[in-house]
């Protein structure tokens, strides 16, 4: 089982740092998870946020955000739009089905023949 994430939308922003109070660095990026079998691909429903400080390398937790950042996240929260989450088959998936309706379907022709 395999997971990747896929980047759904990323944005400098131009609040203050809450640690190092600079207005230059921080960075918002809003990542959905994929988790691929080697049957099926599924994107997860959930949506994981983070803001980083490129100046003082830090990852600023929701916990220190200000007012001000808890409005831009809130704004640029609308512009990451998810992919869907809806259970996606491979080719070999749709293959090994079609062999079990036709093996099924063969099983129930010759039983009727008897």
């Amino acid at each position: 089982m395999n997971t990747s994430e896929h980047i759904l939308h990323t944005a400098s922003l131009k609040n203050n740092c809450p640690i190092c109070y600079t207005t230059n660095g921080l960075e918002i990026t809003f990542v959905q998870e994929e988790i691929e079998n080697w049957y099926s691909v599924k994107n997860q429903k959930e949506i994981l946020e983070t803001i980083y400080c490129q100046s003082c390398k830090n990852t600023i937790y929701p916990v220190n955000w200000n007012e001000n950042i808890e409005k831009t996240f809130s704004y640029h929260k609308k512009q990451a739009i998810p992919r869907s989450s809806q259970l996606r088959l491979k080719k070999i998936a749709y293959i090994i089905l079609i062999g079990l309706i036709i093996a099924i379907l063969l099983t129930f022709y010759l039983v009727s023949l008897v």
